[in-house]
């Protein structure tokens, strides 16, 4: 679910001596949330789990070097897209070309100038944003203003990874409309569009953790990823879309409710690399058949 207040950026600061970090950090602490590490090792962990929105990596770190850090990160899915600025003593020239070739945005030598780092980090995130709003306008679905199929699958891709990684749970949930074309036959497509995005605001809404991911993802069908859900959480808040959707009592003559309805599938699995994600949604379709042939307006888990 999208959180209207505005997100403070983060910025992760890598340097294996404290000094440099706080000096770093005094710069920026009153603009940006601040994340540090003093090792390579642990730099991974947090910008794995943290996300930041930049990177300032220092390049002579012991056991693992700034170059090691950066071809890691750029390398994995899951952090490539995060702007790394270098900051290091070393002023050579090969030194530069090299940082920025293993995919550095920027490279910046020490001793410094306080205000062109600031300059610096302030150009590669509006950058960075600029970049995200451009991609949003291609994942976003322009009926409901909700994330579209290619956005689900990638989030997915994601996601798997994620979840294969640290032995986590991931969930999906595949949501039909009931009776959906004798609702456009009986009251327009102008009626059923407006049905579509109505649908798209409860899901949305029902989707309480930032976490969760909801989109449309073809005709009157949606999907839902909910990471770290176990079983019987991931099947409440299925239940809880068919509540939220049918207390809207929205007419549809053509249905055997009276209202507009929904059918959902839940699929839920701890994923394996050598397994891939579309298994997760076949295994969601199927709980979802399941549900649409017991009567429709319930959610349903697949169960093997």
């Amino acid at each position: 679910m999208q959180n209207s207040e505005a997100i403070v950026p983060s910025i992760l600061i890598v340097d294996d001596d404290p000094k440099n970090i706080r000096l770093l950090a005094s710069l920026f602490e009153d603009d940006y949330d601040i994340l540090f590490a003093t090792d390579g090792k642990k730099a991974l962990e947090i910008a794995l789990h943290e996300k930041p929105d930049l990177i300032l990596l220092d390049v002579m770190m012991p056991e693992m070097d700034g170059y090691q850090v950066c071809k890691t990160l750029k390398n994995d899915a899951l952090t490539t897209e995060i702007p790394i600025i270098f900051i290091t003593a070393n002023s050579s020239v090969n030194e530069e070309i090299h940082g920025l070739e293993i995919g550095a945005s920027d490279y910046i030598s020490k001793p410094f100038c306080p205000a062109i780092v600031k300059i610096r980090v302030r150009n590669q995130l509006e950058l960075k944003q600029a970049r995200e709003k451009l991609t949003r306008l291609t994942i976003t679905d322009g009926l409901t203003g909700i994330a579209n199929r290619r956005c689900f699958d990638q989030q997915l891709k994601k996601e798997w990874i994620r979840a294969s990684r640290m032995n986590q749970s991931l969930a999906v949930v595949m949501i039909d409309v009931d009776w959906f074309k004798k609702y456009n036959d009986h009251y327009g497509h102008q009626a059923g569009d407006e049905c579509l995005r109505k649908v798209a605001q409860t899901l949305a809404y029902s989707a309480k953790r930032s976490s969760d991911f909801v989109a449309r993802y073809g005709g009157e069908e949606f999907a839902l990823i909910l990471p770290m859900t176990h079983t019987q959480a991931a099947l409440i808040v299925a239940q809880n879309i068919c509540v939220a959707l049918s207390d809207l009592n929205l007419p549809h003559e053509k249905s055997d409710f009276g209202k507009v309805t929904l059918s959902i599938g839940v699929a839920i699995e701890i994923p394996s690399s050598n397994v891939p994600p579309e298994s997760l949604i076949d295994n969601a379709d199927k709980a979802l058949y399941i549900a649409k042939h017991s009567g429709r307006n319930q959610a349903t888990l697949f169960t093997g």
